[in-house]
């Protein structure tokens, strides 16, 4: 009994403090901290988003680095120099009436810097054709560590200060390609490692000035169906989505650099442009915000033909996104062979150039056929283990 009392009287509160007790007991508020993202560059953004993503044009890739570049030449007979570096790139933005068809060229640091043969700035013939200049900005894929043979992209050290001088360069948008292999899982560290690249590269392209061009390509390796495509492509989607949104990333201001969803480039159930077309345009529906521009779609090994088709079945119907192309070989493959480093063949390699982007044009504008397409142009692109 005593025990009892003691208890009482020297552990419990008098019931006069019950209340007090309780109040002083509940637990506070918590505050949550709000970042609101207040750009300087905002409305520049949005507006140099919306004039890539205008009807009948699209991006034309030609940001391969000098390896990459060399191996192209290589395949005609041309030593890998500058100087032949230059003459491509020179045939390639001066051909007439190019703006047309292409809103946006993307360019590797060399060409940003480079001249034409004539001697002038290779940014200012595009700005004079209504192109906007745009820069590769990453370092290249790396084996990642902890992963199943997976790469990751570097690049992200330093890359505020190279995106500023970029700027004062002429460039007005960037790009960043990151890469999910199917056949290698993908890991979730890959998938993550991805999806977080891009979402810093994005934020930080954006704080200076630059219209971020988010690339994460499935691959096309495998002998996989376009169901299993879909369902990675939907998972790497989701992430990077959800990734720019924790670093604050202004969706009106990116523009998305997708792959297509089809089959593994090995399966022997090929698609159709129309199934290549529905499944695509579901995941879009899925997972990409109204919000976004502009759907930049990569080639990633496709024929010239199967490219074009495939972007002209999307587009058959209203998009709440402008859903067009960013191709590099879609564009390019048959222009490099028919110029082979002849200057006589200037004119013809560019008229080559211009029929596959006024074919892209049409297909953003859903009213491209195939007729009278050339052989050679149907002939697939795809390279095992492509190293870009």
């Amino acid at each position: 009994m005593a025990s009892a009392t003691l208890l009482k009287s020297s552990f419990l509160p008098k019931k006069s403090e019950w209340g007090a007790t309780r109040q002083a007991a509940a637990p506070k508020p918590v505050t949550v901290s709000m970042v609101v993202r207040a750009g300087a560059y905002d409305d520049e953004l949005v507006k140099t988003a919306k004039t890539i993503a205008s009807p009948g044009r699209g991006i034309l890739a030609m940001d391969e680095s000098n390896a990459t570049c060399g191996k192209r030449l290589a395949s005609i007979g041309l030593e890998n120099t500058e100087a032949n570096r230059q003459a491509y790139r020179t045939l390639l933005v001066t051909a007439p009436g190019l703006g047309q068809y292409i809103s946006g060229a993307i360019l590797f640091e060399e060409t940003l810097y480079q001249s034409t043969v004539d001697g002038k700035k290779i940014v200012d013939i595009l700005t004079e054709q209504k192109i906007v200049p745009g820069i590769k900005v990453d370092k290249g894929l790396v084996p990642l560590t902890g992963s199943n043979n997976e790469s990751w992209c570097q690049g992200l050290d330093g890359l505020a200060s190279r995106e500023a001088a970029y700027y004062q360069q002429g460039a007005r948008f960037a790009k960043w390609r990151t890469v999910v292999s199917i056949p290698n899982g993908p890991s979730e560290l890959a998938v993550k490692e991805a999806a977080w690249g891009l979402a810093r590269y994005a934020a930080i392209s954006q704080d200076n000035g630059l219209v971020p061009i988010v690339e994460p390509e499935i691959l096309l390796d495998g002998e996989h169906g376009i169901d299993r495509t879909f369902e990675i492509a939907q998972k790497v989607w989701a992430e990077v989505f959800f990734y720019m949104a924790e670093n604050n990333v202004m969706f009106e201001g990116i523009l998305l650099k997708p792959s297509m969803v089809t089959p593994g480039a090995e399966c022997k159930d090929r698609a159709t442009p129309e199934q290549v077309a529905d499944y695509t345009l579901k995941l879009l529906h899925r997972r990409i915000p109204p919000a976004v521009p502009g759907i930049m779609f990569l080639s990633g090994g496709q024929s010239e033909v199967e490219a074009t088709q495939n972007l002209n079945a999307m587009n058959q119907g209203a998009n709440p996104w402008h859903v067009s192309f960013s191709y590099a070989r879609a564009l390019q493959n048959t222009c490099l062979k028919t110029w082979g480093g002849q200057p006589e063949n200037v004119k013809a390699a560019q008229d080559a150039l211009l029929l596959r982007a006024k074919a892209n044009s049409l297909a953003q504008l859903g009213k491209y056929t195939s007729d009278g397409e050339a052989a050679e142009a149907k002939e697939g692109m795809f390279v095992k283990n492509y190293v870009y």
